[in-house]
Order: structure tokens, then sequence, then C-alpha cells
């Protein structure tokens, strides 16, 4: 039998398989004047294994196959890494892959930057400095594009400014009109929040939280000796660097690959869309991919690179967007682990699925989840591991239906190919406090390396 064929058979058995209680819910659940797909009989049976369950996908995967009722559209393409095909259904198919088109802002910022890039917040001052009474006669400027800048970071940037003998600022607090914190778009009202968190007497509790737990977690007790403060006695404004003023400290944020692990675990849309600012923006992220993947314009359609609104992505194209990114993390002695959040351990959104335990760390995925755009979108990229050491690639996307449901399907389907080839294995993976990762900033003294050159220049088309 044809090969793609035989993929087609055996994903329409996989497809086909349901669990009875849930019967009920998917007649519910389908969108009025859409007729749900008629249940498949089984084929080849596939081998469960049978370990404690604690979710209805996981047990469904462990019990005798049924049939289930699928409905809306729905692409598949699974692979093994030498490319053969595994299961496929309209893998040629444009679907939105809502927030799995994240893998692609990560494949080129990793090509752009490199992983150990750091996006670097300059410190600048003018006027002159008292040093009997700690007062910078004078305005205080930051400036910088760092997606990943948060409390911990702004306290740290007073603690600095005291080491300088900096405590209070008689000018204005002048933020550059890029400069965003705590994943709020506006400067003016990052500008604010920085003026608070700089102060002692005006942060906030959650402010003085995060930097103590940030502090103590890293065991940076030198930094927990004193409270850090610098009282800006002007006003907020937002504004470029002043041709005169002086650049007096350079924070550098953590390295990209840990803001990437961030941003994928806990699909942060904010820190996807300023990251990809910082790449040229949805025309040089088009321009960059279509090119080095070979894809027609076509097989590309984005809007944003967050996974908002409407996109449009084939599953042949996401698997070719997945093979790359795996590559580009391999060429630097990096894995998806790496990045991507690994199902069933990791915090954010596949903490609370893939948890069985056999199954927990089997799975390494991206989701996407739009509710109401395209009548209900849901995505999941990745790779999944086997019993005997296999790992397979694959991309499950859904349109016109209820997330949740087709979350349970794509859980349900991946389980059951990895039953059918012996049941799951645990990727070796060693779990990372995520909060950490952002922790990891870099203060530097005026005199080092600002902005630094960009690995590949950007260009848009």
């Amino acid at each position: 039998m044809n090969k793609q064929i035989t993929s087609r058979v055996f994903l329409a058995t996989l497809a086909g398989l349901f669990w009875l209680q849930q019967a009920a819910l998917v007649s519910a659940q389908t969108p009025a004047g859409e007729t749900p797909k008629p249940p498949v009989s089984t084929g080849t049976p596939s081998t469960p294994i049978s370990p404690s369950q604690t979710t209805i996908a996981e047990q469904a995967a462990s019990t005798p196959a049924e049939s289930q009722v699928l409905y809306g559209p729905q692409g598949v393409l699974v692979e093994t890494l030498d490319g053969k095909t595994v299961a496929v259904q309209s893998a040629d198919e444009n679907f939105n892959p809502a927030s799995a088109i994240k893998l692609a802002t990560a494949l080129v910022a990793l090509k752009t930057f490199g992983p150990q890039h750091r996006f670097t917040t300059g410190i600048w001052i003018t006027g002159t400095l008292d040093e009997s009474t700690g007062s910078l006669n004078g305005n205080l400027y930051i400036s910088g594009r760092d997606p990943s800048f948060h409390h911990e970071h702004a306290v740290m940037i007073a603690r600095q400014l005291n080491t300088l003998g900096i405590r209070t600022v008689t000018g204005n607090l002048i933020v550059a009109p890029g400069f965003t914190m705590n994943f709020n778009w506006s400067a003016r009202r990052s500008g604010k929040r920085l003026y608070d968190t700089l102060d002692s007497t005006l942060r906030s509790a959650e402010a003085s939280r995060d930097w103590l737990y940030e502090r103590t977690a890293l065991r940076d007790q030198a930094s927990l000796q004193t409270t850090p403060s610098v009282a800006v006695m002007g006003e907020v404004e937002v504004n470029p660097v002043a041709a005169d003023a002086r650049l007096v400290l350079s924070q550098k944020s953590s390295k990209l690959v840990d803001i990437l692990k961030v941003l994928l675990c806990y699909s942060n849309n904010f820190m996807a869309e300023r990251l990809g600012d910082s790449i040229g923006g949805v025309q040089s992220v088009r321009h960059q991919l279509t090119n080095s993947l070979g894809l027609s314009s076509s097989e590309f359609m984005i809007s944003s690179l967050s996974g908002l609104g409407i996109n449009r992505v084939s599953p042949r194209t996401m698997m070719k967007i997945f093979r790359a990114l795996r590559e580009e993390l391999r060429k630097n002695n990096l894995s998806t682990t790496d990045i991507m959040p690994v199902a069933g351990i990791d915090p954010g959104t596949l903490q609370d699925r893939f948890t069985g335990p056999a199954w927990r760390g089997s799975v390494i995925a991206k989701t996407g989840t739009l509710i109401r755009t395209d009548g209900g979108v849901s995505s999941l990229v990745g790779q999944m591991k086997t019993a005997g050491g296999e790992t397979l690639l694959f991309v499950i996307m859904n349109r016109r239906g209820s997330v949740l449901q087709f979350r349970l399907n794509q859980d349900y389907l991946v389980m059951q190919i990895q039953n059918s080839r012996g049941g799951p294995k645990a990727f070796d993976y060693k779990p990372h406090l995520l909060a950490m990762k952002l922790a990891d900033a870099q203060s530097l003294r005026a005199g080092d390396e600002y902005e630094p050159v960009l690995k590949d220049h950007v260009t848009s088309p």
C-alpha cells in the first residue's frame, strides 16, 4: 500500500477513536450549521500502556478504542526525524496557527541575534553630582528595548546608581520612546512605573516582592543588605536621550535563549511582538522565512508575530518552520527543551497537559489558542518521544469549534501514536525555575559595549 495512503488510514484510525462519556459534549459543542464528521472504524490496534492517569485524554489513551466524532476542519502532519510520514490529514490546507506562529518569531530572532544575545538598557545622566549629598543636579535618562524589563530590573538600576553615589535626582526621569516595562506598551506608563519602582518610598509591595524573591533565589545576599532607592524630584517625560547626556550604566537582559523559554512557556504576546519589532517586524520575518525555507507567499501569510489575528499557515509549512528551528538550535548546541515548554513539567501553557506519570515530559510543544477568531482555533506543534526512544515531530491544527475539545483531541491523538509505538518516554530534561531565567541580568559600568551589533543585518523587503 502507498505510504501516504497507509499514513492516512493510520491517522483516520487514531482520529476515529473516542470515549463514550464525551459524545454528548462533542454533539453539544458542534458549531451551528456544521455537521459532525461520521465516526471511522478502528484499524490496526494500538498497544496501550496502563499507568495511573489524571485526565480524560490520558484515560482514553489507555482504554479500549471506540469511535470518536470529530468536528470542524483539522490539519495533521506527523513525521519521523528523517522525514517519513507517520500520519497526515489536510497537510497542505491553510489554518490559523494562533500562538504557534511564535516559533517562527523565535527562529528568526535566533538567526538574527544568536542565543547568547542580551538586550541592553542604557542609563544616562546630565548635570553634576554632589557627592556629599548623593544628589544629581540634572536629569536621568533610560533607553532600551528589552522585552523582558520588569520590576526587579528597575530595582537593580536603583542599586547600581546607588553604587555610583546617586540617591536623588533633582531633574526629570526621561524614558526613550521605545522603553517598556512590565509588558506595557505605553512608554509613558512604563516610565511612571519605573519612577515609582526606583524610589523605595513609592515602590509597590509587588515590586519589592519581585526583587526579594529574585535576589534570594540567586543567593545574592549582598544586594539585600541595603534597600536600593533613587528619588526623582521632577516629572516623567518620554523623549530621546539628550545629546549632552552621559552613559553611566548599561544593564543587559538575560540571554535570548532564556527569554525565549519564558516567552514560549507562557506564550507571552507582548514579548513576542516586542521581540518581533527588534527583528524588523512582520514583513521582515515573512521575507526571511519565505526566502530561507523556499516558501511561496500563499504558504506563509502572517499579520502578527504573536499569533493574534488572522494568520495562515499549512501544517506542512509549519513543519518546515519547526524543523528549521530545531536545526538552528542544534547549530548552537541547544535543544528544543532550551526554549519550548515540556508538557507536565514546565509552568505555563502545557503545565496541565500530558500530566500522567508515563506521559509527563514525553511531549515538547508550542500551543496556539484563539477562542473567537476563525470560530475557535487551536494548534499544537512540537515533538513526542516513544518508549523505543524514537522522536516524532508533529503539527496538529484545528478551527471552528470548541478549543477545549480540540485540546483533548490533540492530546489523545499524540498519546495514541505513542501507544502504537510501545508507549511514551520522557525526554532527557532538567527543569529550570523560569523566573530565574529572566533574573540573569547584568549591570555594567559605562565603557562596556552598548547595543551590540546584530549577528545578521536585518532589512525589510
